[in-house]
C-alpha cells in the first residue's frame, strides 16, 4: 500500500482494460485517471511546474496562470492548493460546471471566456487573455502546456515506459491530441527504442486544426485545438484519425452500457482505434494500445445528458449506440 503526503506522488500506471470481449478487436485502454486529478494531465502539471520551481521561475509570490480546457487546470489546482501557490485557470463556456467546481474547491480562481476569437476559436481567446495578464504583472507566470517541453518529457518518462513494461511486443498505439503532450512524449519514446517498430497513430476530433485540418464546432472539451500547438510534430506520427462528436457520444455511451463510465477524450481516442484497426489491420491479430485520459464523472452534464446530446447534435435521448456495438466473429 502507497503512503503519500501530497496528491501528485500517486498515479496508478498499470491499469489495463481489455476491449476485445465489447469490440471483437485486439484493444487494450490504458487508463490514466486513476489519481487525485482524475486525468493524464496530472503527468505534465507536476513536470511543468517542478521545472519551474527548479529554474527560479516559480517562488513563493508567483501566481500560477494556465488556459485549460478542463483536466490541466484541475490537475494544477490540486498541485498549488499542496504546494501553497496561488493559481488563476482561464477557461470558457464549453468547460463541465463540475470541472471549474472542482477548481474552486481547491482554491483557486476561475475565469470563463465567453467569446471565441474570430480565427483562432476559444482556445485563441484564452490565450490571449493569458498573455494580456502575464504582461500586466510580472508575478503571474505562465507554464504555457501547449508550448512547455516539460509536458512531453512527463510521459517519455513515464507514460511511454509504463506502456512497453507491459506490452513489450507492442503494434500499434492511440494517443489522443490535445496540447500533444502525450502523443509526442509517446512518439519520441517509441522511435528512440533500439529496433522498435511500434506505429504511433494521433486521434482527434472534427473541427480541430491540428492535423491540418479546418477549423469547426467543437463542443466537447479535451482533445483537438483551435490552433495548432507548438508541441507538435508531424514527423512523429505515422497516421492519424479523425474523429466526430456524434461518433464520440455514442462510443461513450456504448462503453457505459458495458459499465465503463469514460470521457469524451476517451471515447474519441476509442472510436478512432477501432476505425484504424478495420481499416489497417482487420483480420490480424496484433497488440493494439489506446491511451484513456479520463473518466466520465466530468462528463455527467455534457455527454451523458440527455438534453445537452438532444440540443447540441439532434441525437435521441438515448444514442443509437448500434455502430459500436461488439464485433463478432472478428479476430
Amino acid at each position: 500500500m502507497p503512503i503519500i503526503t501530497t496528491p501528485q506522488e500517486y498515479n496508478e500506471e498499470s491499469l489495463f482494460v481489455d476491449l476485445r470481449q465489447l469490440y471483437g478487436y485486439p484493444l487494450h485502454l490504458k487508463c490514466e485517471s486513476f489519481n487525485f486529478a482524475g486525468s493524464v494531465k496530472l503527468k505534465a502539471a507536476a513536470s511543468m511546474v517542478e521545472a519551474a520551481e527548479r529554474s527560479g521561475r516559480l517562488g513563493p509570490d508567483s501566481v500560477l496562470v494556465e488556459s485549460s480546457s478542463g483536466n490541466l487546470g484541475m490537475a494544477l489546482s490540486m498541485i498549488a492548493a499542496a504546494k501553497g501557490y496561488r493559481f488563476v485557470c482561464v477557461v470558457d463556456s464549453r468547460t463541465n460546471l463540475s470541472t471549474r467546481q472542482v477548481i474552486q474547491s481547491l482554491g483557486s480562481e476561475v475565469h470563463i471566456i465567453t467569446e471565441p476569437h474570430p480565427t483562432g476559436g476559444f482556445l485563441e481567446a484564452r490565450l490571449e487573455y493569458v498573455r494580456q495578464m502575464c504582461a500586466s504583472d510580472s508575478r503571474y507566470l505562465w507554464l504555457n502546456q501547449h508550448a512547455n517541453e516539460n509536458n512531453w518529457q512527463a510521459h517519455y518518462r513515464t507514460t511511454g515506459p509504463e506502456i512497453e513494461k507491459q506490452f513489450p511486443n507492442l503494434d500499434v498505439l492511440f494517443v489522443g491530441a490535445g496540447t500533444t503532450g502525450t502523443l509526442m512524449g509517446c512518439a519520441r519514446y517509441f522511435r528512440d527504442q533500439p529496433g522498435s517498430k511500434v506505429t504511433v497513430v494521433g486521434v482527434d476530433s472534427e473541427g480541430s486544426v491540428t492535423f491540418g485540418t479546418p477549423p469547426g464546432r467543437r463542443m466537447i472539451p479535451g482533445l483537438g485545438a483551435g490552433v495548432r500547438p507548438a508541441l507538435f510534430d508531424p514527423s512523429l506520427v505515422d497516421d492519424t484519425v479523425l474523429v466526430s462528436e456524434v461518433d464520440t457520444i455514442r462510443t461513450c455511451h456504448a462503453l457505459a452500457r458495458r459499465g465503463f463510465l469514460f470521457g469524451g477524450s476517451t471515447g474519441t481516442v476509442v472510436h478512432g482505434a477501432r476505425t484504424w484497426l478495420e481499416e489497417h489491420r482487420k483480420d490480424q491479430d496484433v497488440v493494439a494500445v489506446a491511451v484513456s485520459p479520463d473518466l466520465g464523472d466530468r462528463y455527467l452534464d455534457t455527454v451523458y445528458r440527455s438534453a445537452w446530446v438532444q440540443d447540441i447534435y439532434g441525437l435521441d435521448s438515448t444514442p443509437d449506440v448500434s455502430s459500436d456495438a461488439a464485433v463478432t466473429g472478428a479476430y
